[in-house]
C-alpha cells in the first residue's frame, strides 16, 4: 500500500513528515505520485486566512478528482477548525500535531477502512508525549529540519498556533543531539533546528536553547546549524549567551526575530510580553558583536487596535533596524483567538498598510543595496 505526502507549513511541519515517514517506511511505500497512491496524508498548516482558505480548497480538490483515495488530515488546521473540517470531509480522518508518534497504528486502521479522529493535546508530562520525543528520524534530508520542541509559552492574542499546539514540550537535549547526529552521519549538511518558539525552548524542562546549542556544534562533521524563529520575550532573558554560541562557526549567522509592531500599545494589545526598546536592543546587540549577521523579522498590518500612528511607528522602526528579511502579513481574525472578538479594522485600511509597508521596504532594500555597491 502506498502514501502519498502533502506538506504546507513551516519547517516544523516538515519535520513531523520526516518522523512519519521513518516511522512508517518498514510497513507502507511512499511515492510523489498522488494518482498512485493509496492512502494521502496531508499536513496542514493555519498561521494565516489566506493559507488556510489554500488549503481547504486543495482537499475540495483532492476529494474531487481522487474521490475513492483514503486521507488522513494532520497538522495545525485539524485543532484550529476541527468542526469545519469534519463537516466539510465526513470521511476523512483527521488527526493532531500530537498524533505523530501513532501515526504507525492510525495508518494501519485507516487503511482497513476506519475513520480516525484524534487531536488530543498531549501534555508535556504525559508518557505519551515523551513518546514521540525520543523518536530520531531515520528519513534523511540534505537540509535536515528537526524539531526540539511543540507548542509554547505564549498566549498571544490573535494567534491560533497555541490553540493547535498547546503548551510547551521540550525534547531533551540528549535526544536533539542523537538526532543531529544521526542525520549527519547520514548525509545531512544543514541542520534546520525548528520550534513553535525556538527562544522557549527547554524553559519546561530547566535549560534553554543556549545549552542545546552548546551541545549540538560538539558534533563531529561538516555541517551547518540554523536556529528556528525565536521571540524577543525568552532572547532577551539571555541574549549575551545566545550571541556567544552564535561565534561558533557551525551556527549560521542568521537571526529570526519576530517584533510584529513598532508599537508598544499595540505590542501589549498582542500580549507580546516585550517592547520595541528591548527587541532594538537584542538586534544592536547582534549587529555589534557579529557583524556579518542576518536579522529577519516579521510585521502583522492592521491589528484590529493598530492606529495610523502606531503603523507610523511601524515605518519608523523598519526604516532604523534595517533587517535583511522582512515578512509582511495583513492581519486575519482566527478562530478562537482573543483578537477575533475585536472590533475588526477595515479590510481596505489593512490591505493599503500591508502595501504602503511593502513598498517602504522594497525602497529601503534597494538603497542598502546601492549604498553597499
Amino acid at each position: 500500500m502506498k502514501i502519498y505526502f502533502e506538506t504546507y507549513g513551516c519547517a516544523a511541519n516538515q519535520a513531523d513528515e520526516l518522523v512519519m515517514r521513518s516511522i512508517l517506511k518498514n510497513d507502507f511505500e511512499f511515492t510523489k505520485n498522488i494518482e498512485d497512491s493509496h492512502i494521502i496524508i496531508m499536513l496542514t498548516c493555519g498561521v494565516k486566512g489566506s493559507t488556510e482558505n489554500k488549503i481547504i480548497q486543495r482537499i475540495k480538490h483532492i476529494r474531487k478528482t481522487y474521490p475513492n483515495k483514503k486521507v488522513i488530515l494532520a497538522g495545525c488546521l485539524t485543532k484550529i477548525i476541527p468542526k469545519k473540517l469534519q463537516k466539510m470531509f465526513p470521511d476523512y480522518s483527521l488527526i493532531g500535531p500530537d498524533q505523530v508518534s501513532d501515526i504507525l497504528k492510525i495508518v494501519k486502521k485507516v487503511a482497513k477502512g476506519e475513520r480516525v479522529i484524534d487531536i488530543r493535546t498531549y501534555s508535556s508530562d504525559t508518557s505519551l508525549s515523551s513518546k514521540r520525543v525520543c523518536i530520531v528520524p531515520t528519513v534523511v534530508k540534505e537540509a535536515q529540519p528537526i524539531a526540539i520542541a511543540s507548542g509554547c509559552l505564549n498566549a498571544c492574542a490573535y494567534c491560533a498556533t497555541k490553540i493547535a499546539k498547546g503548551n510547551l514540550k521540550s525534547l531533551p537535549i540528549e535526544c536533539v543531539v542523537r538526532s543531529v547526529k544521526y542525520a549527519v552521519e547520514h548525509g545531512a549538511k544543514k541542520i534546520l533546528l525548528t520550534a513553535t518558539d525556538c527562544g522557549a525552548y527547554g524553559k519546561d524542562i530547566g535549560t534553554n536553547i543556549v545549552e542545546l546549542l552548546k551541545e549540538v556544534v560538539k558534533i563531529p562533521g561538516d555541517f551547518k546549524i540554523r536556529v528556528g524563529m525565536m521571540n524577543p520575550q525568552y532572547v532577551k532573558e539571555f541574549v549575551d549567551d545566545l550571541i556567544e554560541v552564535y561565534k561558533n562557526p557551525k551556527i549560521i549567522k542568521f537571526l529570526h526575530i519576530p517584533v510584529q509592531s513598532g508599537s508598544n500599545k499595540v505590542l501589549k494589545d498582542m500580549r507580546r510580553g516585550y517592547t520595541v526598546e528591548e527587541f532594538k536592543g537584542i538586534v544592536k546587540r547582534f549587529r555589534k558583536e557579529i557583524p556579518d549577521i542576518r536579522i529577519s523579522t516579521d510585521i502583522i498590518c492592521g491589528y484590529p487596535t493598530e492606529t495610523k500612528e502606531d503603523f507610523r511607528k511601524t515605518i519608523k522602526l523598519i526604516k532604523e533596524i534595517k533587517p535583511e528579511v522582512l515578512n509582511i502579513s495583513k492581519f486575519y481574525p482566527r478562530e478562537g483567538t482573543y483578537a477575533k472578538t475585536l472590533k475588526q479594522l477595515p479590510t481596505k485600511e489593512i490591505k493599503e498598510r500591508s502595501r504602503k509597508l511593502t513598498e517602504f521596504y522594497k525602497k529601503l532594500k534597494k538603497d542598502l543595496i546601492k549604498n553597499k555597491d
